[in-house]
């Protein structure tokens, strides 16, 4: 959601933010729009204030026992038009608010513009993809050999995009999801939370999935919806608060189920895990100061860096352009882990500063310290990381030639000592 003020004061800026994004200039239909509101509303008070006067008039009258008449009918004409008035403004404001609602969020100025994923800027890689003396499988093929992942049983029960893991494989998501926790928890500040994985509209709309993206969504027959990621209650903790100063940052994470109906991404990555309509992901969400936003995505970005760097998993980092980011977002770096199976990286988390986008559709306020007013909190979010994309990234990754999986070090604790899965 964007700051009306902002835009009346600012609206060749605004456009040329927008432009960056693809968007037509809008800037003057908005301010037109917000001035029929003001007028209205400006209208509205001094019909009141005088309704206000002529009722006390009459009251004064009918005290001495003088007629009243006139001022009666003009009460009654102005409670008509007080009546037009009011549908009137209920319509403009509508309106605007549709307006503004359907605009994407304004990239920062280091957003660096372009028009699709081609055009994403690599920042930098970490690690070397590891060398095979034989051609690596992909996942499916070893979960597949392994008896540890169907996707055929997945179909009997589900459909298309799901997938059933089991035995050693089920426990190293397992095992991958407590670690991601364990070390957002015990080392980078997250509080862990369990949130509920089913939302109102009002949850959704402040992190900003509706009402735009309601066909990427899945939704119940008692008019809740099922959450594409966690950022969505975690965010909307704070929805409708004014914390205090000392009460920033807020940094939390959450492992949930993720429902996405992937109806914008027809017939792409329709082989294996990659695309699911459920998946689990460890998503971390920091509700910060204004100043603090920028230093907090690095930090964040970070944090998911290092579960990949314990892993021992090469992988690279670039910030999206104007045209791949998404529609709350200011910036965006992606992670993306190399994937020995399609002998490229793959996207496997996005950290987004959403600026004060979502805070102004939940209205999500802090107080400064010794001032009256509020200001709006900065919201960000991040995979750390997409559990089912890092499992498939470490059965690739740590594949033998026999077909048999490594386990990384790091997971042996959780996978009580175990080395190696191998077929049964």
């Amino acid at each position: 959601m964007h700051d009306i003020r902002w835009i009346r004061e600012n609206p060749d800026d605004f456009d040329k933010a927008l432009a960056k994004r693809g968007s037509s200039a809008i800037s003057a239909e908005i301010i037109a729009k917000d001035a029929d509101r003001r007028s209205l509303q400006t209208e509205l008070q001094e019909i009141q204030t005088r309704r206000n006067e002529a009722s006390k008039q009459i009251g004064i009258a009918k005290s001495k026992g003088e007629g009243a008449d006139s001022l009666i009918n003009e009460v009654s004409e102005l409670k008509d038009r007080m009546q037009t008035l009011e549908e009137r403004e209920k319509t403009v404001s509508a309106d605007l608010n549709d307006l503004l609602t359907g605009l994407p969020n304004i990239p920062a100025d280091d957003t660096p513009q372009g028009e699709s994923e081609e055009d994403n800027v690599e920042i930098r890689k970490v690690g070397q993809p590891p060398s095979f003396s034989f051609e690596p499988k992909d996942h499916v093929e070893l979960g597949e050999n392994l008896s540890g992942m169907s996707f055929e049983r997945a179909g009997k029960l589900s459909g298309a995009r799901f997938v059933v893991l089991s035995g050693a494989l089920a426990r190293l998501e397992r095992s991958l999801a407590a670690f991601m926790l364990d070390v957002q928890t015990r080392e980078h500040g997250y509080t862990e939370v369990a949130p509920p994985v089913l939302v109102k509209d009002d949850a959704l709309f402040g992190t900003g999935q509706l009402p735009k993206f309601s066909e990427d969504l899945f939704k119940t027959t008692d008019d809740l919806w099922l959450i594409p990621t966690a950022e969505v209650p975690l965010t909307n903790l704070v929805a409708d608060e004014i914390l205090s100063e000392a009460d920033l940052p807020v940094r939390v994470t959450a492992l949930t189920p993720c429902f996405r109906s992937e109806a914008g991404a027809a017939g792409k990555d329709t082989r294996g895990m990659l695309r699911q309509h459920q998946f689990n992901k460890v998503e971390l969400v920091s509700i910060c100061h204004p100043e603090n936003s920028v230093d907090e995505h690095e930090r964040m970005t970070g944090a998911a860096e290092e579960i990949l760097k314990r892993l021992g998993l090469a992988y690279r980092v670039v910030v999206l352009c104007t045209g791949d980011i998404g529609f709350s977002a200011r910036k965006t770096y992606d992670l993306e882990v190399w994937l020995p199976g399609q002998n490229t990286y793959r996207e496997i988390s996005s950290c987004s500063n959403c600026g004060a986008f979502q805070a102004r559709r939940m209205k999500a306020r802090f107080r400064p310290e010794g001032e009256k007013g509020t200001q709006f909190v900065h919201t960000l979010n991040g995979s750390g990381l997409a559990v089912g994309r890092c499992l498939i990234a470490v059965i690739e990754n740590y594949q033998n030639e026999d077909g048999s999986i490594t386990v990384p070090e790091v997971l042996r604790p959780y996978m009580d000592g175990l080395e190696r899965i191998s077929a049964e």
